[in-house]
């Protein structure tokens, strides 16, 4: 006879936790905020009663922010309270998800030892069809670069008003000085592996791509960006909704709309494969 369980047992636990470890690829005390999906809540939120791993959501910030942002500034929890989902929001600084020259490997630690680590510290699917990556402005960029070098790794990656298009950022100087520490002398984004048409074109036959959700309001200062990426992306032969959010501007309240928007695609996507 099957054993009875509890609706606690059956469920996983609920947790909001800061997470700090010393990253041997920054060489310092890293902090890292993650929400674990839960088997029950209180009033007014939803639930995941889904025995299996949870999915995961690498959750990027913004070149301004850290890794508390995105609970600060959204409903992000909220929004996936009634998911199997695992979301991990860590923080680089203004690196642009790089390696800088003169500073710190980000770029090693967000594709590399970052998920490593949460999968020895916590019980996570690590199956590429479980694994999700996005992000707003600078972590639009970081997302897209993460997905585009690594297409095995993903299932789905998102561009919320994404700085895609590092060329164009690198000479008008749209960040100041502080990309000299991330690029140092270099001349020239275009072609390299920083640039994410470049790695559209490298890796448009992959044996395996994930689906690209890249959103921007149309009176964003990126938005030129985004209206030359998404293109290059089709031309490419990448799976890539795309949305335009009329008069909106660089701001938290169309983020806050389009984590949202993203997680419950996720799972709208996951109901329609599973047909």
């Amino acid at each position: 006879m099957k054993e009875q369980r509890s609706e606690t047992e059956r469920g996983i636990p609920m947790a909001f936790l800061q997470v700090q470890f010393f990253s041997a690829a920054l060489n310092v005390a890293s902090t890292v905020n993650v929400i674990l999906p839960e088997a029950n809540q209180g009033i007014g939120m939803g639930a995941s009663r889904d025995e299996r791993l949870p999915k995961v959501l690498y959750l990027l910030h913004g070149y301004s922010d850290d890794h508390s942002i995105w609970m600060r500034r959204t409903s992000v929890e909220r929004y996936a309270a009634n998911h199997n989902l695992a979301i991990i929001m860590p923080a680089v600084n203004h690196s642009f998800y790089c390696n800088e020259t003169y500073g710190e490997k980000y770029w090693d630690y967000v594709s590399d030892e970052l998920p490593r680590t949460m999968h020895r510290f916590f019980r996570l699917s690590n199956k590429p069809e479980d694994t999700y990556v996005a992000g707003l402005s600078m972590g639009g960029y970081g997302a897209m670069r993460l997905a585009l070098t690594y297409p095995e790794h993903f299932a789905g990656a998102a561009s919320f008003s994404g700085a895609v298009d590092l060329e164009t950022i690198f000479y008008q100087r749209h960040i100041g000085t502080e990309i000299d520490r991330v690029f140092g002398d270099q001349k020239q984004i275009k072609g390299t592996e920083y640039d994410l048409f470049y790695l559209t074109e490298k890796n448009a036959k992959a044996a395996h791509k994930p689906w690209l959700y890249v959103s921007c309001g149309t009176k964003d200062f990126l938005f030129d960006q985004h209206k030359a990426f998404v293109p290059n992306l089709r031309k490419n032969g990448w799976d890539v909704m795309s949305y335009e959010e009329p008069d909106a501007i660089h701001e938290w309240g169309f983020w806050d709309q389009q984590i949202k928007a993203f997680i419950e695609l996720i799972y709208a996507r996951e109901d329609t494969e599973g047909d």
